[in-house]
């Protein structure tokens, strides 16, 4: 018996490809891609047009030569001329506390009372208190029980022989002790003036700080007193 063959074309028709579901996403895509550069290269346009300045005219640059020419300004400077000095502020810095405290020396120790004290920090102030500070304690040893001058005041012992916490201490206290008693106002007006080291000596020798007066000086020495750092924790 004879059959009849139907042929079947390999290509889907164009209605079978309108209606796949992939086709279809496929093509919104495309236009999608297709509106979103369109809008990109719009835009680039736009700004182009906006960033472009418009180049200047020849008009525009002789007017502006025109202006300068007739606009110019000249500065004559006369021959004999003289130039001005300009005097500008100086500036310094002046030891404070910390400094002295950092430093931890002996002639450290003597500045910090000097500055409590109200005193000029002269030469001739701290070889006077460095000398003192060395007929009292010694130079090796000046620290001893954070009382260099060997001061009754604040220190708990009347007779020189109390302590501080710190050598920063001690010298605020002997500062206080000096203001603090008229028997040592000759030492205070020496210090004051930064008076001549033997005016200002005479007058520890006389005053009520040593019962021993020093024996008039007998007992002092004006030989350089070497620098001697104390030891950590000290101040």
């Amino acid at each position: 018996m004879f059959v009849p063959l139907t042929m079947t074309s390999p290509t889907p028709s164009y209605r079978a490809l309108r209606a796949s579901p992939l086709s279809f996403t496929a093509g919104r895509a495309l236009r999608t891609a297709l509106a979103v550069t369109a809008s990109i290269v719009a835009l680039s346009t736009c700004a182009a047009a906006v960033l472009a300045f418009p180049p200047a005219s020849r008009a525009d640059e002789a007017a502006l030569d025109r202006y300068v020419a007739a606009n110019a300004q000249t500065v004559a400077v006369p021959a004999d001329a003289v130039t001005a000095t300009i005097l500008r502020d100086e500036f310094s810095a002046t030891s404070g506390y910390a400094t002295f405290i950092a430093g931890g020396t002996n002639h450290d120790w003597a500045k910090l009372v000097l500055l409590y004290a109200g005193f000029p920090i002269s030469d001739t102030n701290v070889a006077v208190f460095t000398r003192w500070m060395r007929q009292e304690n010694g130079t090796d040893d000046w620290w001893n029980r954070n009382n260099p001058l060997n001061n009754g005041w604040g220190s708990g012992g009347g007779s020189g022989l109390g302590s501080y916490a710190s050598l920063d201490m001690a010298a605020q206290n002997a500062a206080k002790a000096l203001h603090g008693n008229p028997g040592y106002a000759s030492i205070v007006a020496g210090f004051a003036s930064s008076a001549p080291t033997a005016q200002i000596e005479a007058a520890i020798w006389a005053s009520p700080w040593a019962s021993s007066h020093y024996a008039n000086g007998a007992h002092w020495s004006q030989a350089p007193v070497p620098v001697v750092k104390s030891p950590a924790g000290t101040w």
